[in-house]
């Protein structure tokens, strides 16, 4: 598997900081659903066709750590990896920088489930597009 890194670029809105203009915690964690999520767009993978063949992906773990406080403003990028893939997880590697300065880090586990929470295997089509990663 290549280790190819995706990067989506977002803006710190005043919504996202606390009082004191310090990103809120749990923002993070929005701020990397929208990197994985822009990474899979990006591969050609519809989450809604996949959710129509009884498929979708679902965060089982999540692993963080809080760095440096990113605030009000602030330009980021999330970068985005898949360390590892499986037949029905993958573990997606994830920093928030702001400019070369590290923000956040995650290490996000994700399955390949049914519609009624059964672990299933990435459909080869799926699976293909996501080893280019």
């Amino acid at each position: 598997m290549a280790q190819m890194i995706h990067i989506h670029p977002l803006r710190v809105y005043y919504e996202d900081v606390d009082l004191a203009g310090i990103v809120y915690y749990a923002n993070y964690l929005r701020y990397a659903e929208r990197g994985r999520s822009e990474m899979v767009r990006g591969l050609g993978i519809s989450q809604n066709a996949m959710k129509a063949a009884d498929r979708v992906f679902v965060v089982t773990r999540v692993v963080a750590d809080y760095r440096t406080p990113a605030r009000y403003d602030d330009e980021l990028t999330v970068e985005t990896v898949i360390s590892s893939l499986k037949g029905a997880t993958m573990v997606m590697d994830q920093r928030i920088l702001r400019g070369e300065t590290l923000r956040f880090e995650a290490s996000v586990t994700v399955a390949c489930m049914s519609l009624s929470g059964k672990v299933r295997r990435f459909p080869a089509d799926i699976r293909q597009k996501l080893d280019i990663f």
